[in-house]
């Protein structure tokens, strides 16, 4: 198997699911049925043994809860970074209304992140039916994170963190750099959810065309001002507390679903990688 096999399975997945599509059932406002969530998926490789894990597990790093592909698979060979952005009526749909987040995103971060499972689950099988062992941390029994810290949980000494990051595993696959919101800005923008893989898989990992975390945001604060919770500044960037606090209200407001996203949409990085002036 090589890449392009990879990339035109997931492409196809996209394209024909019907979970891609909110149903009839499911939709919280006639003007959702039909509404595709994600778009094509971008795909991006690292290797298992990338020096930048260990700088990932160092204390300036995410930090020691952070487990690298060894330890999810002794064989690994390859990380997948996948990245699905969100459809134009998503976006679009979230950037009208300053306060509320849309029904598009509400079911998109929701229905959404559903979706992103159940692909993750495809291309598992995908993977190990071609001969290749594989671990998706996201949906591995082993998988935890943590949002503030709660004494009643387990890894009560940390907050915000896990043990795996879609995020961080995507830059370092060279898909991306990170913005103020803490989102990271893909060639494709940032607005949509991430997923990974470990696999046996030995595939050519793409090239960093960057060397620092947030090389590509260009500090316009148009996030900053987009934020209702006011949980992004331009000289610290995102506060978690903050954000998280906001995310609850709308939990309540909107259960079982909730979200937000203004921070990533009505913004230079939505859809791209923004040009510096």
């Amino acid at each position: 198997m090589n890449k392009a096999d990879f990339d035109d399975s997931i492409e196809e997945f996209v394209r024909d699911s019907e979970d891609n599509l909110i149903d009839e059932k499911k939709a919280i406002s006639p003007a959702v049925i039909g509404l595709r969530i994600f778009e094509s998926p971008i795909v991006f490789v690292g290797a298992a043994d990338d020096e930048m894990f260990r700088e990932f597990a160092s204390k300036d790093g995410i930090g020691k809860s952070l487990q690298g592909p060894f330890a999810w698979l002794p064989t690994a060979k390859s990380v997948i970074s996948v990245f699905f952005p969100f459809t134009d009526a998503v976006k679009v749909s979230n950037r009208a209304d300053k306060l509320e987040p849309s029904s598009e995103w509400l079911h998109a971060r929701i229905e959404g992140q559903m979706f992103i499972d159940k692909a993750t689950k495809y291309l598992l099988a995908y993977l190990e039916k071609s001969g290749y062992k594989t671990v998706a941390p996201s949906i591995d029994q082993r998988f935890w994170s943590k949002t503030a810290f709660n004494p009643a949980t387990p890894h009560p000494e940390v907050s915000f963190t896990s043990n795996w990051s879609e995020r961080h595993i995507a830059f370092l696959c060279g898909m991306g750099t990170f913005g103020l919101s803490k989102g990271l800005i893909t060639e494709k923008g940032m607005a949509g959810r991430f997923t990974s893989l470990i696999t046996e898989l030995e595939l050519p990992p793409n090239p960093r065309s960057y060397e620092e975390p947030y090389e590509y945001c260009i500090k316009c604060g148009a996030c900053v001002r987009r934020c209702p919770a006011n949980a992004i500044s331009l000289e610290k960037g995102k506060n978690h507390m903050i954000c998280f606090a906001y995310l609850n209200e709308t939990g309540k407001k909107y259960s079982p679903r909730y979200g937000c996203g203004k921070c990533q949409v009505g913004v230079p990085c939505e859809r791209k990688i923004p040009k510096r002036i």
